[in-house]
């Protein structure tokens, strides 16, 4: 019998310094300091908080935490919002020119995500034809919001973007949604990590809604959506906004009902949810076959190694387990067999052949 894995849905990874093009510090639109100590826009530095952002130390640390494989996602600072055409043309190229080149030297360990910018959709079009066919990549990453090319902030769902979508269930790809870029869509001053603790919540529940309104589950069939963070807010605000649709039918014409989505087995979250409540009412909204297990490492948000926190990977689960809100055998399914789920839908080929590059 087979052992089984645990593949964690959910990391990211920073270039080193040197592999950072020139023209991105040049512009200000991203970098990371030599000593490794920060990464940086125009106007924002961050901490780097665990030598694990990068290549190498992830390796290591994937070997500590006996996690077999993980999925990386693009950067979020790399949606490129707010950049000029050809500078975010330039700047997204090399985030999935980098994925690429990590999932093709470290095929048993990483599964890479692409990005495109949905307010400049026949460019969007291109970029996922190239990562698809070219770069071999199929997971596609978007932003719970963009900024469209006059400067309005929209929903990644508006059915202006249709398009995308329709590529994407043609390809079959998996998409995760996830949020940034709070500070600049909401008027409020950024202080206690007000946009990560709250904000971020609030922009997943919203892009779930438009998601599920729009019936986008049963109109591209083959795609299968994870939304980031447990989509918390999506859990919580079901009854609201069931009311709403029935209170105020008027507002929602044409619209698809939200109990139509709940528990559907193309619309996926992750485990991040950081309390057992939360992580229950999940999993009795959705079903626990909907939840594959998401460590958002390395930052400090995510399941990382903290004294300060009595945290560890995958510590939720384990909760769960003392708690009896799951079996054993459901822990298994959400580290392993959701994932692939969620990456490859019905094609058990290519489950087989990940979990054979894995175990090689």
């Amino acid at each position: 019998m087979k052992r089984k894995l645990r593949i964690n849905g959910h990391s990211h990874l920073l270039p080193y310094p040197e592999e950072i093009p020139q023209f991105m510090k040049d512009k200000e639109i991203f970098w990371v300091d030599d000593e490794r100590k920060h990464m940086l826009q125009k106007g924002w530095k961050r901490p780097v908080t665990d030598s694990s952002f990068f290549l190498d130390e992830k390796l290591l640390w994937m070997e500590k935490n006996k996690i077999d494989h993980a999925v990386v996602l693009n950067l979020s600072q790399l949606y490129g919002n707010g950049l000029r055409l050809e500078e975010m043309k330039k700047a997204l190229r090399f985030q999935n020119d980098f994925n690429a080149k990590v999932q093709k030297e470290h095929p048993s360990k990483f599964t890479c995500g692409f990005v495109i910018h949905p307010g400049f959709i026949y460019g969007a079009l291109d970029e996922m034809k190239r990562c698809v066919e070219e770069l071999g990549l199929k997971v596609l990453c978007l932003p719970t919001h963009f900024m469209d090319s006059i400067g309005h902030w929209r929903c990644v769902f508006d059915e202006e973007n249709d398009r995308i979508f329709e590529l994407a269930d043609k390809y079959k790809l998996a998409i995760e949604i996830h949020p940034y870029d709070g500070d600049k869509m909401i008027k409020l001053e950024n202080t206690n990590w007000r946009f990560h603790l709250i904000w971020m919540l609030a922009q997943c529940g919203d892009a779930y809604h438009f998601y599920t309104l729009n019936g986008m589950q049963e109109r591209f069939k083959n795609i299968r959506t994870c939304f980031a963070h447990g989509g918390q807010l999506a859990q919580m605000n079901l009854g609201r906004r069931i009311q709403g649709f029935d209170g105020r039918p008027d507002l929602f014409e044409g619209k698809t009902h939200p109990r139509k989505a709940v528990g559907h087995k193309n619309i996926f979250f992750d485990t991040l949810v950081h309390d057992t409540d939360s992580l229950k009412l999940m999993f009795k909204r959705q079903g626990t076959n909907q939840v594959l297990m998401g460590l958002d490492d390395p930052y400090p948000l995510g399941e990382m190694e903290s004294d300060a926190q009595s945290s560890y990977p995958g510590k939720i689960l384990d909760l769960a387990i003392d708690e009896k809100i799951i079996t054993e055998t459901e822990k298994e399914q959400i580290w392993e067999d959701n994932v692939l789920q969620w990456l490859f839908g019905d094609d058990e080929i290519a489950k087989q052949e990940l979990i054979k590059k894995i175990l090689s």
